[in-house]
């Protein structure tokens, strides 16, 4: 455990000092009509004004020349239910991406190991099959913490196929809700990579984006890149240390590409600013520098936790959605804003009937 001073903590250290009354009726179980009909919160650090205007006026809102950098990973369906052998039901949510799963031949069925969460009215047993379809099984191999599992994953033909023939979108735990068709379209962004699928969440800050909205910024000049970032179950996941400098950050899977990169090195060497496209944009941004020390082509896992303090090495603006209580999300977006203004922009929202969380509306911080 880090040996931090513990007295005359600073509040933007106490995790207490992040949370805040939020009514149910806030919370989004819906999208909104039209993806750029959301509400857009616009917060203008220099001015230290505070603006609301709707989400397909980005354009207009936007610091001159910007780069823009989205999360192009898609969600799968990664919400299963099988059976065990008892006749029993399971509830399996596959974690790790598909990209990542490397399959080995065994006889007629091909394996991997991965990790995924099991629910039953009784605790699943070690080495038990439950079966999904008939060509797809579960095999619980080891148990880790809050439902994780260690899984051997098995099944016959295309893997992508099979889970999309029988899996649920895993929607937040907060929309009270079962999936529909609906979500399948909703609660993924427009320019979402078939390759790069292997999310179970989305990354929501970009679900306001329409083609209308790509079109007219790429008209105004606006440049646009990808990373991706598959997003784990550990997006929702509480931080529970009263001071959050001891709090672990969950690690996930993040990309770069050396387009990308090289699209970031022009915008800072030209002055133009660098607009990460919601949190997991900046996360994965600022990932890479920090394993890296420079800007650079990156592959590989980041467990960077950005809490105030923290100086931004890349990101200069963020378009993002509105956040849990006390989450690391409201954290990182304080360490770009400042946690006092975050708050008030936070009341701000809740007093002019902002809609909050996934299929909630925007807040843009330039």
């Amino acid at each position: 455990m880090p040996n931090h001073d513990k007295t005359n903590v600073s509040p933007d250290f106490l995790l207490e000092s992040y949370n805040f009354d939020l009514p149910e009726e806030n919370i989004a179980q819906q999208p909104a009509d039209k993806r750029d009909a959301s509400r857009l919160l616009v917060l203008d650090r220099g001015e230290g004004s505070l603006g609301i205007t709707r989400f397909r006026e980005l354009p207009d809102l936007l610091p001159k020349g910007a780069l823009l950098v989205a999360n192009n990973s898609k969600v799968i369906p990664a919400r299963m239910f099988g059976s065990k052998q008892t006749g029993g039901k399971v509830e399996f949510l596959l974690l790790t991406p598909l990209p990542l799963i490397e399959g080995r031949e065994n006889d007629e069925w091909t394996e991997a190991c991965v990790e995924g969460l099991l629910r039953s009215s009784k605790p699943a047993k070690q080495g038990a099959i439950i079966t999904i379809l008939d060509d797809l099984q579960v095999i619980p191999e080891e148990r880790g913490d809050f439902g994780k599992w260690n899984v051997t994953l098995r099944w016959r033909g295309d893997l992508e196929q099979l889970i999309c023939a029988t899996g649920h979108l895993p929607l937040p735990p907060y929309i009270k809700r079962p999936d529909t068709s609906e979500d399948a379209k909703r609660y993924q962004t427009t320019y979402a990579d078939d390759s790069k699928a292997g999310s179970v969440a989305a990354p929501t800050a970009g679900l306001h984006f329409t083609p209308e909205v790509r079109e007219k910024l790429r008209n105004a000049g606006f440049e646009w890149a990808h990373v991706t970032l598959y997003v784990g179950y550990g997006t929702f996941s509480p931080v529970r240390c009263a001071d959050i400098r001891d709090h672990r950050m969950h690690k996930e899977y993040i990309e770069v590409p050396r387009e990308t990169a090289e699209a970031i090195k022009r915008a800072k060497a030209e002055g133009r600013p660098v607009v990460a496209i919601g949190t997991t944009s900046a996360r994965t941004l600022e990932g890479m520098f920090s394993e890296c020390k420079n800007i650079c082509e990156f592959k590989g896992e980041t467990d960077i936790f950005i809490y105030p303090g923290y100086e931004f090495r890349i990101v200069d603006s963020l378009l993002t959605n509105f956040h849990l209580p006390e989450s690391s999300l409201i954290i990182m977006v304080s360490a770009l804003a400042g946690r006092e203004t975050i708050l008030e922009a936070y009341k701000t929202a809740l007093e002019n009937g902002f809609r909050f969380f996934s299929y909630g509306d925007a807040m843009l911080i330039r």
